[in-house]
């Protein structure tokens, strides 16, 4: 395996990854409020995996084969991220919530997964990120696919190892209710952002 298309694939995934998306957005905040922090962690790391190799191994069969997969994905995804972005404009001007020991109840370890999962795999931005863009990038190293793959694949559970048990250093400003009422905001102003550019089709 080649250290320098390793190098390549690492540092090309950690550059799309690191841009605020919807996924990020929940990451960081289950690591602010410390629950099921390594479920979700391990949840958007294996699925970019999972992602990174699929457009490594099979770009344009997906396509070619299910030509209605990406509107069908692009609405569906608009239309959850409406969703989750109300209820988090709900919580910043109705919320009290704040990083103490006897805040609300931690919603289950199932409910969490399912919204982790929803914003991972029926956001169209993370397809054309790891899929996409990052299986278009290998078909420039032939022969060292797999070592691009695993670059972009380890970048991805770098940046979300440190996104997830990181935010925690950030529990004393967001031990104030107002901190996490702007935190709930922009997440809503992210998740409807997104929605938009779906529906245009940017």
């Amino acid at each position: 395996m080649s250290p320098t298309v390793f190098a390549t694939g690492f540092s090309m995934g950690l550059t799309l990854i690191v841009a605020i998306g919807a996924q990020n957005a929940f990451v960081l905040k289950q690591g602010l409020r410390r629950e099921h922090v390594f479920a979700v962690f391990l949840t958007c790391a294996l699925s970019d995996a999972i992602l990174i190799t699929l457009g490594v191994t099979s770009l344009g069969v997906v396509t070619a084969v299910l030509p209605w997969l990406e509107p069908a994905m692009r609405y569906g995804g608009a239309a959850f991220l409406i969703w989750y972005g109300a209820r988090s404009l709900i919580s910043a001007f109705t919320g009290k919530a704040a990083l103490t020991a006897d805040g609300a109840a931690v919603p289950s370890l199932k409910a969490t997964l399912i919204t982790c999962l929803a914003l991972t795999w029926l956001n169209p931005h993370v397809w054309l990120d790891t899929v996409v863009l990052l299986g278009s990038i290998s078909t420039q190293f032939p022969g060292e696919r797999m070592a691009f793959a695993l670059g972009a694949t380890a970048a991805s559970f770098a940046f979300f190892f440190a996104l997830a048990y990181g935010a925690r250093f950030l529990a004393p400003l967001f031990a104030r209710p107002a901190a996490w009422r702007v935190l709930e905001g922009v997440i809503a102003l992210v998740m409807w952002g997104i929605a938009a550019k779906l529906v245009i089709g940017m």
